[in-house]
C-alpha cells in the first residue's frame, strides 16, 4: 500500500494569530494520527504573514508532545539558514524526547527572500556544493563518527532519518548519490516531477539508511462531502497561492464562491501551474485523482497537504483523504511499487 502523510504549513488565518494556528496544528496532527497517517511534517518559512512554522524544531516539539505515535518532522529545514551542528543538536534533542518519531527533511532554498536569509545566517555561501557539504556534515554529527572533530550533544548517535527535499533535478541527484529518501514538492512546483523521479530511481545508491529508492510526493487534497463544497473551501489556498506568486503574501483568507471564475486569466494560469498535482472534491473524486497520480508516478508515499480557513473543515478533509487512500488500498490501486 502507498503510504500517506501530512504536510502542514501551520496557516495563520485572516483575523487569527500564531497561538491559534499552533493549537490547530496539534489538533490536526492528532486527527492525522487517528486516521492512519504515517507522518506529520511542518516546513520552515520566514517573513510570511500566513505561516506560523518559522521556528520549525519548536513546532515539532509542540506537536510531538500532543500526539503519541505519528512520526513528526520537518518538511523541511532549509539547511542554508543554519549551521549543521545547531540542527544536529536541535533534532538530537527532539529524538531524545520522542524516540523513534522524529524525521528531518532538508532543503536548500532559503524559505524566504535574500534579505531574510542574511538576517538568519548573516553570510550566504554561493558555492553550489555548500548544501551537499552541509548535509554530509550533518550526517557525520548524527553518526558520531568523529570526522568533524566535534561531538553533537544531544545528537551524536541519534536515530533521526534524513530526507532530501527538492523541486528540481539537483535534489534528486543528491538524494540518489547519498542513498536517502527523496521528497519532491509537486504540490506547488510540479514542473520537473517526472524527470526528477526517473533520475532519482535510476541513479540511487544504497546506503546504511536505505537499501532501495523511496519517493514521497507532495499532493494537494481539498476534500468535503460534495465537489461543490470542496471547490469552495479550496479557494482560500488558491487565493494564498496567487498572492505568494504575485509577491504579496497574505494570511489565509476565508473561502469565496466561484473564486476561479472571478480570478482572471493571469491568476488562473498561476493556479493551473502551481496546483497541477491536486484533488478537489468528494471522497470518490479524490480517490480517482489520487489513483491517476499514483499510476503516473508509482510514488511510495504521498505527502498530502491543503490549507483551509476553517479548522474543522480541514480536519474533515484530512479524514476524507485517509478514507480515499484506504479505498485505493482495498481496490489494489495503491499497492507500493
Amino acid at each position: 500500500m502507498t503510504g500517506y502523510s501530512l504536510l502542514d504549513l501551520v496557516p495563520i488565518v485572516e483575523g487569527g494569530d500564531a497561538a491559534a494556528a499552533l493549537n490547530d496544528a496539534a489538533d490536526l496532527a492528532r486527527v492525522a494520527e487517528e486516521a492512519g497517517y504515517t507522518r506529520y511534517w511542518v516546513a520552515e518559512h520566514h517573513g510570511m504573514p500566513g505561516i506560523a512554522s518559522a521556528a520549525t524544531s519548536v513546532v515539532i516539539g509542540h506537536v510531538a508532545g500532543r500526539t503519541r505515535r505519528i512520526r513528526v518532522g520537518a518538511g523541511g529545514i532549509m539547511l542554508p539558514n543554519h549551521a549543521p551542528l545547531v540542527i544536529a543538536e536541535q533534532f538530537g534533542t527532539l529524538a531524545a524526547l520522542y524516540p523513534g518519531r522524529i524525521d528531518l527533511g532538508l532543503g536548500r532554498a532559503p524559505g524566504s527572500d535574500q534579505r531574510v536569509a542574511r538576517a538568519l545566517r548573516r553570510t550566504l555561501d554561493s558555492d553550489p556544493n555548500a548544501f551537499p557539504r552541509d548535509v554530509v556534515e550533518l550526517q557525520s554529527y548524527f553518526a558520531d563518527d568523529g570526522r568533524t572533530g566535534i561531538r553533537a550533544v544531544p545528537g551524536g548517535g541519534a536515530n533521526v532519518p534524513l530526507w532530501i527535499l527538492g523541486s528540481s533535478l539537483f535534489g534528486a541527484q543528491l538524494a540518489a548519490a547519498l542513498g536517502l529518501p527523496y521528497a519532491f514538492a509537486s504540490h506547488f512546483a510540479p514542473a520537473a516531477l517526472d524527470d526528477a523521479i526517473a533520475l532519482y530511481r535510476r541513479d540511487f545508491k544504497p546506503s546504511a539508511q536505505l537499501d532501495r529508492p523511496h519517493v514521497m510526493l507532495g499532493f494537494n487534497v481539498f476534500a468535503a462531502d460534495t465537489d461543490e463544497e470542496a471547490h469552495y473551501l479550496a479557494s482560500s489556498q488558491q487565493h494564498a497561492f496567487v498572492a505568494i506568486r504575485s509577491g504579496r503574501p497574505i494570511q489565509l483568507p476565508p473561502p469565496v464562491e466561484q473564486y476561479r471564475e472571478r480570478l482572471g486569466e493571469q491568476g488562473n494560469a498561476i493556479l493551473d501551474t502551481v496546483m497541477e498535482c491536486s484533488a478537489i472534491g468528494s471522497r470518490e473524486t479524490v480517490s480517482r485523482a489520487i489513483a491517476a497520480f499514483l499510476e503516473r508516478t508509482a510514488a511510495d508515499e504521498l505527502m498530502i497537504t491543503g490549507a483551509m480557513f476553517h479548522a474543522e473543515a480541514r480536519r474533515k478533509s484530512v479524514r476524507i483523504a485517509a478514507g480515499a487512500m484506504r479505498d485505493l488500498a482495498e481496490s489494489g490501486a495503491s499497492d507500493a511499487v
